[in-house]
């Protein structure tokens, strides 16, 4: 991210789509045309991972794994795994505004099974046998990713439980009991090495699409792995378990003034020192996987490396938790060794001490803005755009934010009265507000601006992807295909242009110059 650039925030789940969520459909890439068209470089998205109870993408039930939804249907109908009529016949809802999780998963797994129920059929037509067809799923998947489809298979063996209610052979990993169970459950974890072949054929396309018409992806990884996944059980050494594979601490955040007993997030927690004499070799893994996901990784909660809230488990709540050394600046030592230069994003957000302010320092990576947390606490709030450093991300507002016309909308007079005095925006109608702000974000010296596709729409709180520390009505919203009009992507250009976020050989009635020398 050496040059001025700028991107807009869209979850893949958020596109427009005929069954109920978004996907790596066509949709997909009529959504990168208009980046393209808007003079936009970056299209950031949430974790891909596949999502469990609650639909977070930050609860997946596997870091090396991709969420079989995304799975476009219209390709399956194309390669003769399903009909259109099947399609069109299952309820994933009936509000393209909204997605109904619990519709999604009663209706598109059955649906994925018919799929590769044909597609077995298709191989065995081919000539190969079942052995065959095994054998040729696990060359396409990592060892990992092949983890995550045998705890999905297990998972269904004991009614969607996690692996911490499995009977103890099998959730200690005995070795009869594992030989036992992947005999037993072989189809079923063939179809999950199905949903994953797919997965990443189809997600690899469309990066593709969007890499060679100038769009680079952001990606976001969590700093913790969900306690009800292929992780946690597949490497208990890794995480701080007793021998009976359960957590003695997990992760959260202390009591502030937002939450009196604090947050009770529940993650297994890391044994950084059995991390560090392995050389970081999990961690070195999922970086590398991310990388192939993503072109730049956003690493979410990132002063956790620099230190962690310890909560004992069984805990209430997060009240009497402590706080331990992170790994520091070790863990990104050895990734620079093995990987060269990173492209990551640090999510520094938060409380932060002096500590992690050095952290982030040392590795060089860019931090995060929010101008929605700039305009209370006078000129000296470290958000607003004259402090920033060029090495940082500036956003108006991320997932877990409000809108900028809600977040506007709820503004206490007194915080209202400095952003208007600050933008001398008291002219601005509260309906084209939102442009002021996007226009302040671009307008920094922050190296990289993205905003939220509803921020451009100009949308309300409705139209919110996240609400942290509430349950039932997150990660639902959903952009319809006629919300980006070409009035407002020639507006999001001519802002781009104005504010050199658009390459030189992109800018209109501006020679071709050799961007190499310049």
């Amino acid at each position: 991210m050496e040059k001025r650039g700028c991107g807009m925030l869209l979850p893949v789940a958020s596109l427009p789509s005929k069954y109920g969520i978004g996907a790596f459909s066509k949709e997909a890439y009529e959504f990168v045309d208009k980046l393209v068209k808007a003079g936009q470089q970056y299209w950031q998205i949430l974790p891909l991972g596949p999502t469990g109870y609650g639909d977070s993408p930050y609860q997946a039930f596997g870091a090396f794994a991709g969420n079989p939804y995304f799975i476009d249907l219209e390709q399956l109908i194309e390669d003769g795994l399903l009909t259109e009529e099947e399609c069109q016949t299952a309820d994933f809802g009936n509000d393209d505004r909204d997605i109904d999780y619990g519709k999604i998963y009663e209706n598109r797994f059955p649906l994925l099974k018919k799929a590769f129920l044909r597609w077995v059929e298709q191989q065995k037509n081919a000539g190969m046998d079942e052995k065959e067809i095994r054998k040729y799923l696990k060359k396409q998947l990592r060892a990992e990713t092949r983890d995550y489809c045998f705890y999905m298979a297990l998972k269904n063996q004991f009614g969607g439980k996690s692996f911490s209610e499995w009977d103890k052979d099998i959730r200690t990993r005995k070795e009869d009991a594992l030989k036992h169970y992947k005999k037993e459950l072989r189809e079923e974890i063939a179809f999950y090495e199905f949903q994953q072949m797919l997965f990443e054929k189809q997600w690899k396309a469309l990066k593709t699409y969007a890499n060679e018409h100038g769009i680079r992806i952001i990606g976001d990884i969590p700093i913790y792995v969900a306690a009800d996944s292929a992780d946690s059980w597949a490497h208990p050494e890794l995480f701080q378990f007793d021998e009976d594979c359960r957590p003695t601490a997990v992760a959260g955040c202390p009591p502030d003034a937002f939450s009196a007993t604090g947050q009770l997030w529940g993650n297994p927690l890391y044994r950084w020192d059995y991390h560090k004499k392995t050389g970081y070799s999990w961690w070195m893994d999922r970086m590398e996987y991310s990388f192939e996901l993503y072109d730049v990784v956003r690493v979410d909660h990132f002063r956790g490396f620099d230190a962690y809230y310890s909560i004992p488990a069984g805990s209430k709540t997060a009240e009497f938790g402590h706080w331990e050394d992170g790994p520091g600046y070790d863990l990104f030592k050895k990734m620079k060794e093995r990987f060269g230069t990173l492209d990551i994003i640090a999510e520094d957000l938060g409380f932060l001490t002096p500590s992690v302010f050095k952290l982030v320092e040392k590795t060089g990576f860019p931090g995060m803005k929010v101008l929605e947390f700039a305009f209370d606490g006078g000129p000296g709030n470290q958000y607003l755009p004259h402090h920033y450093e060029k090495n940082c991300v500036v956003y108006t507002g991320t997932h877990d934010n409000m809108t900028l016309q809600g977040w506007y909308h709820e503004l206490s007079p007194e915080t209202k009265k400095f952003a208007v005095n600050y933008l001398g925006n008291e002219r601005t109608p509260q309906g084209e507000i939102h442009w002021d702000y996007i226009r302040l974000a671009l307008s920094s010296t922050a190296r990289l601006a993205v905003i939220p596709v509803q921020d451009y729409l100009g949308l309300g709180n409705r139209a919110r992807i996240n609400e942290p520390s509430t349950l039932g009505k997150n990660w639902r919203w959903r952009m319809k295909s006629e919300d980006l009009t070409d009035e407002i992507l020639e507006r999001c250009r001519q802002m781009a242009e104005q504010y050199s976020r658009v390459p030189e050989n992109e800018q209109e009635d501006e020679p071709e110059k050799d961007l190499e020398k310049t």
